[in-house]
């Protein structure tokens, strides 16, 4: 996963994909959110359930661990092979298990005529539907709802299977919603959370992949034309 997606859709949209019924703790914006070139670093909307339901944040992508601040960039992805046990995330898969609403992401692909030169590609749900992206972060689930140092969140990546491997190796992991919501509970068992994550996505079957316009790879461009099947990405 190359580091680029969209978020257009409103707040209502995503719970409504997610079939979510519990109660919500936090207020709901009824505006779309209206991005379609989600750049590392930024704020993206996340949800997560605290204990008094579902909260939604608006969370940097990008974590680290306190320890490893200075020594490196902030993480964007997790291997979904390694992010249960390594040193750098384990304590965020414990506590920090978040889910990220989406409606496609980028990938670049090496152009066969000349290969000095990428095309974007964007990747969606062949429903149309929202997506999830299974995420971890730091975050505060109590009654603290203020942004402390240090919070963000990760999109947890996986290989590729046949078929989306000519896009690229790795791709986010995205839940159907009844593994979603279980994927966030608090309650979910780190064991479970690591067997749906690594053996229950989506398959490479459930989506729909095409070239779009070269404007998405710089990050002050935005709009919905973004996202539209081109036959020759514009330089």
């Amino acid at each position: 996963m190359c580091g680029r997606f969209s978020q257009y859709r409103t707040a209502i949209e995503y719970l409504e994909a997610l079939r979510y019924d519990k109660s919500i703790e936090s207020g709901i914006d009824p505006a779309p959110i209206g991005r379609y070139n989600v750049p590392p670093r930024s704020r993206v909307l996340v949800f997560f359930e605290a204990a008094n339901g579902l909260r939604m944040a608006k969370l940097p992508w990008g974590y680290q661990p306190w320890w490893a601040k200075g020594k490196r960039p902030p993480a964007i992805n997790a291997r979904v092979e390694t992010a249960a046990t390594s040193k750098f995330f384990r304590d965020v898969w414990r506590t920090g298990r978040t889910l990220v609403g989406a409606d496609g992401w980028y990938e670049w692909v090496k152009d066969p005529v000349d290969p000095k030169k990428k095309r974007p590609y964007y990747i969606r749900l062949r429903s149309g539907e929202p997506m999830w992206f299974a995420a971890l972060g730091q975050f505060g689930r109590g009654d603290c709802t203020e942004e402390q140092e240090g919070d963000g969140f990760v999109i947890i990546t996986a290989d590729s299977d046949e078929g989306m491997l000519d896009i690229h190796d790795r791709r986010p992991v995205v839940l159907p919603p009844d593994l979603a919501r279980e994927w966030m509970e608090p309650g979910t068992s780190p064991e479970r959370a690591e067997e749906i994550v690594r053996d229950l996505a989506l398959p490479v079957e459930a989506f729909k992949w095409y070239p779009v316009d070269r404007a998405v790879g710089n990050v002050r461009n935005e709009g919905a034309h973004l996202i539209e099947e081109v036959d020759d990405p514009a330089l």
